[in-house]
């Protein structure tokens, strides 16, 4: 698209606000505004959907529908067309119908031999010839719209359709259905599984010693990500039949045509839904199935995060599943974790949700030798409680893109929390969808304002790392709540919460990486605004914070799969003096003691390791923030006090956003008497010979007895 037709593509826009805000307050509009109001609307909609139709055209550009300023723009377009057609034209449906007549089809692209530049059916002449766009008219507006294009204006950003439906690669095939989760609270800890030693550990066989029953493998002619619609390409019903899992055998999307007939004794598998992970199933023996979990998107590797759906179960048998190519050497499933169940009848019948399960539980180095990587086994047995139930079965408590969205469309529609709260969208991702941003903070006069520093924490930067989720909803529950504590971290400080970095990855099931095919978490020191949009924007964000008003602590959510307990890995501060030496080490001490039989302090690390240099955790450092932080939350459980040798839940990670929120109030307490706390915390850890790779814990249960 050359500028000009960008521009004028922008300007409409802002012609079609301007009308639809003078009549959203009262201005009647002359039948001249009307008329004019209706043409933009028209050409946006044609613009809109002749974005759209020309990516069914042969050699189109692939770098079209990935572009990320394209995809804003033109869903812009969309809400914008969808709210004027309802202010304005009270018959919109009949209207749509008539204008989506008038949509140039692909057709005509080809008949026309559109140039195969990006944007070029958007062209100048283009735009003149078909709807009748004056060469003088486009000129004229360069200087009005110009500022759009600059990046302080990213605000201007559509915010308030919140609501997305998720968009995926186009090879995806999804079901068509939305999977939920009831709510549940265990009534007591969960314990570990206690090994006997004697687990079976069965060696992962080919597929000519069973049948393969469930194959899925989204296939991209060119390996890497191109283009994205809603929904996925093919839309399925919910049956999990056979033949759904088919498909069209001629079409290179599919990897089903292995699949033998369906035995009606046979667990039905299914992983087609947001953020589900599951490739391939081979049916060993009647009780016996070998699982494969799908590799991250545009890679090879990253097999760590299941989630997958299992149908027409029995209640008198003991299955064993195998899931046999997990990459990682060592995991939390050899000290005692459990994967998780949710049957649908349960929740039902007696509201019971996500629970532990499994048992003779073991994970294991494969003995195959001609892998290029080496691949690892979690076995395990499994009982259901109900015959034909339909379960879930995850390595986390999944939580999706579209709980994300439900959850932020629900704060912006409390005409109370949205006095003090702000959704903004950061940017979109590769595949379009929407990076949002969370502003919380109470309202002040300029010069109170002023005198607030800003709090950015970030999270979901890596999908299959759910806790981090979970944990960023526990801080925002507290910060828009009504709690006295929570009235006055607002009255303190800006807030700035990004609770899904990366949307696409989380939508498609990856464990690690966005559709890039990178880890966005060592992508901090790129300049890749295309390639990194989450990333990029953050950094810009926290940026412009940094110049308004300093930043006082950032904290970049995670979740760890090999190690137990709660834990912030830190940077450190090498000055020698009293008030720089080890004062990263004070809020992750004092968080211990808020939460100390989940939250270890002993565990924490605060050396900058070789390879850590492109995190946000350490660029944010390096850009001037002190106080850096990554949390990192075990997939497992504690090793701590009462809660010792037992899962965490949801409601446990929920719990230690709100442990940090309390604590950053006490951290940053300028009463005289705290500030004299902190002192001597810090002369104690100095005095302790507390270091950055073995921080030396203090007991605070009394902070009166420092000394």
């Amino acid at each position: 698209m050359n500028k000009k037709s960008y521009l004028s593509l922008l300007n409409n826009i802002l012609l079609l606000l301007f009308y639809q805000s003078n009549a959203q307050n009262g201005v009647t509009l002359s039948d001249v505004h009307k008329s004019k109001t209706r043409q933009i609307a028209w050409r946006l909609l044609t613009m809109y959907n002749g974005f759209f139709t020309q990516q069914s055209c042969k050699n189109t550009p692939s770098s079209i529908i990935s572009n990320s300023t394209y995809s804003r723009i033109i869903e812009w377009i969309r809400s914008l067309w969808q709210r004027c057609t309802k202010l304005l034209f009270p018959n919109s449906s009949n209207l749509s119908d008539v204008a989506y007549e008038e949509i140039i089809m692909p057709q005509y692209f080809e008949s026309k031999n559109i140039e195969t530049t990006a944007g070029s059916y958007l062209s100048t002449q283009y735009l003149h010839d078909r709807f009748g766009l004056a060469r003088r008219d486009i000129d004229s507006v360069l200087p009005i719209t110009s500022n759009i294009l600059k990046y302080k204006d990213v605000e201007l950003q559509l915010t308030d359709a919140i609501a997305q439906e998720p968009r995926w690669p186009t090879e995806c095939k999804v079901i068509q259905e939305r999977v939920n989760h009831i709510d549940y609270i265990p009534p007591l800890p969960e314990p570990y599984y206690v090994s006997t030693g004697r687990e079976p550990k069965p060696k992962p066989v080919g597929e000519e010693f069973g049948t393969v029953i469930f194959n899925y493998s989204p296939i991209s002619a060119t390996n890497y990500f191109s283009r994205s619609c809603s929904g996925g390409t093919t839309v399925l019903s919910s049956s999990n039949s056979i033949s759904s899992c088919l498909g069209d055998l001629n079409n290179v999307n599919d990897n089903f045509n292995n699949i033998s007939s369906k035995n009606q004794n046979d667990l039905e598998f299914e992983s087609r839904f947001e953020s589900g992970n599951l490739e391939k199933v081979i049916k060993i023996t009647d009780s016996y199935y070998q699982l494969h979990l799908r590799r991250d998107m545009y890679t090879q590797r990253h097999m760590q995060w299941f989630y997958f759906r299992i149908s027409n179960t029995k209640s008198h048998i003991i299955y064993r599943l195998s899931i046999v190519n997990f990459c990682k050497e060592d995991s939390l499933y050899n000290d005692g974790l459990r994967p998780l169940l949710y049957s649908t009848k349960d929740a039902t019948m007696h509201a019971v949700g996500w629970r532990r399960c499994g048992d003779n539980i073991s994970y294991y180095k494969n003995d195959s030798s001609d892998e290029e990587r080496e691949k690892h086994t979690l076995t395990f047995n499994i009982t259901f409680p109900h015959d034909h139930d339909t379960v879930y079965l995850a390595h986390c408590y999944p939580y999706t893109y579209t709980d994300l969205q439900e959850y932020l469309s629900a704060i912006s529609n409390n005409p109370i929390k949205s006095r003090f709260t702000k959704l903004r969208l950061l940017c979109r991702t590769l595949a379009g969808n929407n990076v949002h941003y969370l502003t919380i903070t109470a309202p002040n006069c300029n010069e109170e304002g002023r005198k607030k520093k800003g709090i950015v924490i970030t999270a979901r930067v890596h999908p299959g790392e759910t806790p981090s989720s979970w944990m960023m909803k526990g801080i925002i529950d507290f910060l828009i709540g009504e709690s006295n504590q929570a009235r006055e971290l607002r009255e303190r400080f800006i807030f700035k919460l990004v609770p899904m970095l990366n949307p696409d990855g989380v939508i498609v099931g990856n464990n690690r990486c966005s559709l890039s095919g990178k880890d966005l978490n060592r992508q901090y020191r790129t300049v890749m605004r295309e390639s990194y949009p989450s990333v990029w924007h953050t950094k810009l964000m926290i940026r412009r914070l940094m110049e308004e008003c300093g930043i006082a602590m950032y904290c970049d959510l995670h979740a760890h799969s090999r190690k137990h307990n709660i834990f912030i890995y830190g940077c450190e501060s090498k000055r020698a003096n009293c008030c720089g030496k080890l004062t990263e080490q004070i809020f992750p001490l004092m968080l211990h003691k808020n939460a100390a039989d989940k939250f270890s302090f002993e565990n924490c690390k605060f050396h900058i390791e070789k390879g850590k240099e492109g995190t946000s955790r350490v660029v944010v450092w390096l850009m001037g923030v002190q106080n850096s932080y990554t949390m990192e939350a075990s997939m497992g459980g504690s090793t701590l006090g009462s809660r010792n040798g037992t899962h965490f839940s949801i409601q446990d990670y929920e719990q230690i956003g709100k442990s940090f929120c309390e604590t950053l109030l006490d951290f940053s307490d300028d009463d005289p008497t705290k500030e004299k706390l902190r002192n001597k915390i810090l002369v104690r850890l100095i005095k302790e010979g507390s270091s950055a790779d073995e921080p030396t814990n203090i007991n605070l249960t009394d902070y009166s007895r420092l000394k």
